[in-house]
């Protein structure tokens, strides 16, 4: 488990034109989408402008003047104020109907873009993230934007309508209360923005803190076995709490702000009403008209105090915006789907090293190899030996080409491996790791990464080829049970064997084996060893060795430490090295 060192939430900017312009970036996802989203901006205008016909109605709804005969005596205004509404509310339905649509139609887009985007980033960018942190923002700052498009969006439009439009008809009817009121609303405008930039900054402070909080679930899931055997689950307990606590105290500082403001804009309203129809009545204005002039007062008030909620909401779109464009901002990989590998790519599993250095890219000033060059025939069965943190890792991240030499450069069938596209070079590796990782769902699908469209057969000849068919047999539902979370129902012998049978399904060129029987008990290492034989049979073989015992029959051994190499030969050839590397880390094996 990683402790942190610095869990300050990241401040954002304060929203300006270059974020704003930024933002709309995410309408390219909308296009696909622009007859329906322009249909609902329609009606949201047409329901809009049926809004601003309201207070002139209810204003003449008390204009002894506006009386008529019409339907037994009903007010004319009455009648049409009434179709106002039922077509209003027809027009809104279909509006939010629109905007739903387009908005989940778009955020799947997104969704799908994003993930897209980050599985075919390179190794150095997930060495810089944590899983908890990325998951949120396909989660979390992705569900924030659904608000957005489907509320605030429409709200913003609506609202400066509203503003514009009510400001535009008093002038007309009554320009000196006009001109009055407007001396009062720059004020409320002013003080809006200000509590919008506090209230701001402590809703973006919540947003880091809530994805700080679900880095610490997903790490503690994921470890789970750690915390476990550590007895330390009121350790994280205490750290999940500290985050959340800290992620409630500044929502509730934040709280304070909004409360403020709200208190300030209920003062602002109330205050602006009774100046306007004080003031109304001072220039003899006609009870009917003021009337219609408040409603509209009340309008443009509320607008105005709505735009600040939607400031609000627009502000947090934009910081989660910001976070999802500086994921789609990383330069990916140069992958293409391989169907069919070309025949000038086929490898015959010859390796070159010439002269390659490295550090990783997160630490510059360590360098983890210097200078190391070998050669690798095909078919051969060559082994990394050497203490830890000597590169053979390393060697095998730079052979499948998660990172690229700083110097030098690694030949594949005497091509540079830049010159080979990286997925097909990648589909005719495999990799047995130590660790092996397996998916939560059936021993089928994870046979089936290695080829995912094999047939039952071909899974079972795989399985057979593993040492795992006998095994798999047993289980009531076979190839269909369930593994569970990292393969965790399985024992850690019948996990290699998994392993194993993906790679066989593979059916790679170069195998690598990082070794995958270290950490098993004898009778499932015999197992697993007898099929890792099998498997590297007919192919080029680079083994990882921890245990020398297993590479005594390798046709070459490669010896490292810190990061060059030492010594070169068969095992023969260097357990007769008088003080030599490879015969003391035997002879500390053996003897003990």
């Amino acid at each position: 488990m990683q402790n942190d060192t610095n869990n300050a939430p990241v401040q954002q900017p304060a929203l300006k034109l270059a974020s704003l312009k930024k933002s709309l970036r995410l309408f390219r996802y909308v296009k696909p989408y622009w007859p329906q989203f322009a249909l609902g901006l329609i009606f949201l205008l047409v329901s809009s402008l049926a809004g601003l016909a309201f207070p002139q109605l209810l204003g003449n709804l008390v204009d002894p003047n506006s009386k008529s005969d019409l339907f037994h005596g009903m007010n004319k205004s009455a009648i049409v104020l009434v179709t106002l509404l039922i077509g209003q509310a027809v027009f809104s339905f279909f509006r939010i109907l629109l905007f739903v649509n387009v908005t989940e139609k778009t955020l799947a887009t997104l969704r799908q873009t994003v993930y897209s985007h980050l599985i075919k980033l390179p190794m150095k960018f997930f060495l810089e993230r944590r899983v908890g942190e990325l998951s949120s923002r396909i989660s979390a700052d992705i569900s924030s934007l659904q608000e957005t498009f489907t509320t605030t969006l429409a709200e913003f439009i609506r609202q400066m309508i509203m503003i514009i439009g009510g400001i535009t008809i008093l002038a007309v009817t009554a320009p000196k209360l006009t001109i009055f009121m407007l001396a009062i609303l720059p004020l409320m405008m002013v003080l809006a923005v200000f509590f919008g930039k506090f209230i701001r900054r402590f809703s973006k402070q919540v947003q880091e803190l809530v994805a700080s909080s679900n880095t610490v679930v997903e790490e503690t899931l994921a470890g789970i076995v750690n915390v476990k055997a550590f007895a330390n689950e009121f350790f994280e307990i205490a750290r999940y709490k500290s985050r959340t606590n800290e992620a409630a105290r500044v929502g509730i500082k934040g709280g304070k702000y909004r409360g403020a403001f709200s208190s300030f804009i209920i003062l602002g309203i109330f205050g602006a009403l009774v100046a306007v129809i004080w003031r109304g009545v001072s220039l003899g204005i006609h009870p009917a008209q003021l009337m219609t002039f408040v409603l509209y007062s009340v309008f443009i008030a509320g607008s105005v105090a709505g735009l600040a909620e939607v400031y609000t909401n627009l502000q947090k779109s934009i910081g989660a915006t910001e976070h999802l464009l500086e994921i789609l901002d990383e330069p990916v990989e140069d992958l293409t789907p391989v169907t069919k590998i070309a025949e000038e790519n086929h490898l015959d599993g010859s390796i070159s090293f010439r002269g390659v250095s490295f550090h990783y890219p997160s630490r510059p000033d360590l360098n983890i190899m210097n200078d190391v060059s070998f050669e690798v025939s095909p078919d051969q069965k060559v082994a990394l030996v050497g203490p830890s943190g000597a590169g053979k890792s390393t060697i095998v991240s730079l052979l499948l080409r998660f990172y690229d030499p700083i110097k030098g450069e690694i030949c594949f069938d005497g091509r540079p491996g830049s010159s080979i596209p990286l997925s097909e070079l990648r589909s005719q590796m495999a990799v047995v790791p130590q660790d092996v990782f397996l998916f939560g769902g059936t021993i089928r699908e994870n046979i089936a990464y290695g080829k995912p469209d094999a047939t039952d057969a071909e899974l079972e000849e795989a399985a057979r080829k593993a040492n795992a068919w006998e095994f798999i047999q047993r289980f009531p539902q076979g190839l269909d049970t369930v593994v569970g979370e990292r393969g965790i129902q399985l024992s850690g012998g019948q996990r290699q064997r998994i392993a194993i049978a993906r790679a066989v399904l593979k059916n790679p060129r170069i195998l690598i084996l990082d070794e995958a029987t270290s950490a098993l008990d004898s009778e499932s290492e015999k197992l697993v060893q007898d099929a890792l034989d099998k498997l590297m049979e007919g192919r080029t073989s680079i083994v990882i060795a921890h245990r020398l015992a297993t590479v005594r029959e390798a046709d070459k051994i490669i010896v490292l430490d810190k990061g060059r190499i030492v010594e070169s030969g068969t095992h023969w050839e260097l357990i007769e090295l008088e003080g030599g590397l490879y015969r003391t880390l035997s002879e500390m094996q053996f003897s003990s």
